[in-house]
């Protein structure tokens, strides 16, 4: 069972990932005005950390013997041209993907599969990275 709960868990995490691809390269697309010139590039580079999570996560679902999800999380990705509802709707994704890779890291443990263990930890550490990059953006 535990292992079963664990492909939920990475699968829920793995549409997260797919989900924060669309809204970065959506965001990179529609940034507008002078913030473009930051934004653009820090929303870029996201979509491609979220590609990269999201392929580290398949692995480990398909490791455990799970078939990854292929659909995004269903959480609506809002369309907008300003900035700042941008770095909300970011933080909130950050968030989110934090809590879950949170949750992830202590079914890995149980696990003890160390190998994983670290994978998830390093996700983990570069959404926590991302949630204070946001906030200092905010302030």
């Amino acid at each position: 069972m535990k292992v079963h709960n664990l492909i939920q868990t990475l699968n829920e995490a793995l549409g997260w990932e797919l989900r924060a691809t669309n809204m970065y390269a959506h965001y990179a697309a529609n940034i507008r005005g002078i913030h473009r010139l930051q934004l653009a590039p820090m929303f870029t580079e996201e979509a491609t950390e979220s590609t990269m999570h999201g392929d580290i996560v398949r692995k480990a679902i398909v490791k455990l013997g799970g078939i990854p999800v292929t659909e995004r999380n269903a959480h609506e990705i809002i369309h907008t041209t300003q900035y700042e509802e941008m770095l909300v709707h970011s933080l909130e994704t950050e968030t989110q993907a934090a809590a879950v890779y949170a949750d992830i890291m202590v079914e890995i443990e149980s696990l003890g599969d160390q190998e994983m263990y670290d994978a998830i930890e390093q996700i983990y550490l570069a959404e926590l990275r991302s949630l204070e990059e946001l906030r200092l953006l905010m302030d």
